[in-house]
């Protein structure tokens, strides 16, 4: 177990050996929860949640009710319920599902995820195609990575646009939903 504070609130978290970074928030969630802002009325979904870091903290800023915390590991689920219940926000809704298979909403007004960007891209090209239609007008959604220019590429064609802040090493990524319909579609 160890304990953090992020934008001034105070947390403690128990992972596992299993799970990536298990002794210490890495510092790519660091980099992405430094420049993210998380408003009241935010419904928030932690995509690729691990063991919770990202949705705990939403969760202590806006309330568990507006937050779900996803992952396709069943070990990083479990450990992100455990950490909602240890840093008493129990409400948060933790999800195994791989991508947005299994999470129905539609509404979401900020996606989080720190992908796994060391792989191919067809994970992060699925969460950001499919996160825009998860997205309610004008949602965000917030990526951070190593990786640039694919990032920044995909992005923009999907959204139209991205906003890029270098920290640490890291590129933290914003999109904002603009339209009912990727950028890069001619509609009719």
């Amino acid at each position: 177990m160890f304990t953090c504070s992020i934008k001034d609130v105070e947390m403690k978290f128990e992972t596992s050996p299993k799970l990536f970074s298990p002794n210490a928030i890495d510092a790519g969630t660091l980099a992405m929860l430094s420049v993210a802002e998380f408003h009241d009325d935010d419904k928030v979904l932690d995509l690729g949640c691990g063991y919770g870091v990202v949705g705990v903290l939403a969760a202590k800023l806006i309330g568990a009710d507006r937050v779900t915390m996803s992952d396709s590991s069943p070990v990083a689920v479990e450990y992100a319920a455990k950490n909602a219940n240890l840093n008493e926000v129990p409400g948060v809704r933790a999800v195994i599902s791989n991508g947005f298979m299994d999470i129905g909403d539609k509404d979401y007004s900020l996606i989080l995820s720190n992908p796994p960007y060391h792989t191919d891209f067809s994970v992060a090209k699925a969460f950001i195609e499919k996160g825009f239609n998860r997205l309610k007008l004008g949602g965000r959604m917030m990526m951070v990575t190593k990786r640039e220019d694919w990032y920044r590429n995909k992005l923009t064609a999907i959204f139209g646009g991205v906003r890029i802040w270098h920290i640490d090493g890291y590129c933290v990524f914003m999109s904002m939903k603009k339209g009912m319909s990727y950028a890069g579609k001619v509609k009719k």
